[in-house]
């Protein structure tokens, strides 16, 4: 069974909770409720978002003091934010939205079709980059389990083609970043490229006559 991806919606307004629940639910994704940052950032202590949805205005800590803790923090500072506003305060403003770490900046009233196909964008590439990870998790197991011993032979097509299949996605998922994600989602997948680098290293210098890898080639 296939693992919902989970979005957190943050607003310190209940009824503007349960109009993203209304306009995200046919995404058929796990929905997170924080009616603050501090709220926020307790849920993102626990779980693993694809996607945040959050809220400029709120008392206490409003959103741009709550992305920059989200951004501070190893563990969440990679997920993608997506500022919601019921003002404009002009181009300044959404400056300081971007420059807290948002990829993405919508004013209220918003078009309820175009901030789920947002969203949809963001667990979409979130499902690949999870597979990724745990195909290339898997390979660097078997190829763990084989340290010091000799592999073989017939085994090494097999587990090139898996780690091309890998890298073949990873390629796609950089470029679909790319052309519609930040800088953050960005830097994730570059940090996933340079870890299929180091296994497809480590598989050639299984190969009868290979050097064995540099030192940190099999850290990475």
């Amino acid at each position: 069974m296939v693992q919902k991806a989970k979005i957190l919606l943050v607003d310190d307004r209940p009824e503007n909770l349960l109009a993203l629940e209304a306009i995200l639910s046919a995404l058929d994704q796990t929905l997170v409720r924080a009616s603050s940052g501090e709220d926020a950032l307790k849920a993102l202590l626990t779980d693993d978002f694809a996607v945040i949805l959050l809220d400029v205005q709120m008392p206490g800590m409003d959103g741009f003091e709550t992305a920059a803790h989200i951004k501070r923090r190893e563990r969440t500072r990679d997920i993608p934010i997506i500022f919601l506003t019921a003002i404009n305060h002009g181009p300044h403003h959404t400056f300081r939205g971007y420059a807290a770490g948002a990829v993405d900046y919508i004013s209220k009233p918003f078009d309820p079709w175009v901030l789920r196909a947002k969203v949809s964008v963001f667990v979409d590439l979130y499902e690949k980059n999870l597979k990724l990870r745990e195909q290339a998790s898997l390979l660097r197991r078997e190829l763990d389990g084989g340290a010091g011993e000799a592999v073989p032979g017939s085994l090494l097509p097999e587990l090139s083609a898996r780690l091309a299949a890998v890298e073949e996605q990873a390629e796609a998922l950089t470029k679909e970043l790319e052309e519609s994600a930040g800088a953050a989602a960005v830097s994730t997948a570059g940090h996933l490229e340079r870890k299929l680098a180091a296994l497809r290293r480590a598989l050639d210098a299984l190969e009868p006559g290979s050097a064995a890898p540099a030192p940190e080639a099999a850290e990475s």
